[in-house]
């Protein structure tokens, strides 16, 4: 995220591991993503071509669409290019507008938190039931949405930590 020789060594070090993270989600998702694509057009040409739909596509698609969304929305809160409205923070002097982004982040831990915890539960309570087709445990649905929100919560305890030392980098937080 920052490229600051002036930040921290331990800052530094914080923010490789979590680059790298990142980008190991990144890639994820971009796999997931093409691995979806081709199995669509398998589903296509087996339906209309061979006459014999494969019906385990519907159910992988769905676990594909998981690690895409969620992996893409924790690399949006490291990367800062979540959806967020800016507009109300934008209007006020600096001081406050570094008030909300602190409680914005703290709101964002909270949530990543949560997603956490629950996701698993949610996690350990399916897994020993199987995905209908496809013969997975359910769990694997849910399995992206807490390794979602534990990430949520790193990358946003980072940018609190960030702002509270006086680093924090972002465009719309301190100018």
């Amino acid at each position: 995220m920052s490229d600051s020789a002036e930040d921290p060594a331990f800052l530094r070090g914080i923010d490789k591991v979590l680059d790298l993270i990142s980008k190991v989600c990144l890639i994820l998702a971009g796999i997931a993503l093409v691995a979806m694509t081709l199995m669509f057009a398998w589903l296509v040409y087996g339906r209309y071509v061979l006459n014999d739909t494969p019906t385990w596509v519907e159910q992988i698609s769905h676990l594909l669409l998981m690690v895409i969304a969620f992996l893409g929305a924790a690399v949006g809160v490291r990367q800062d290019t979540h959806l967020s409205v800016v507009l109300f923070r934008g209007a006020v002097p600096a001081k406050v507008r570094t008030v909300f982004v602190f409680i914005t982040d703290t709101l964002m831990a909270c949530f990543g938190g949560l997603m956490f915890w629950y996701g698993l539960e949610l996690t350990q309570f399916k897994w020993n039931s199987l995905i209908p087709l496809i013969r997975l445990p359910e769990g694997l649905r849910s399995l992206p949405l807490t390794i979602c929100g534990a990430l949520v919560l790193l990358f946003s305890l980072t940018h609190l930590l960030r702002l509270l030392i006086g680093r924090d980098e972002r465009k719309d937080s301190i100018e």
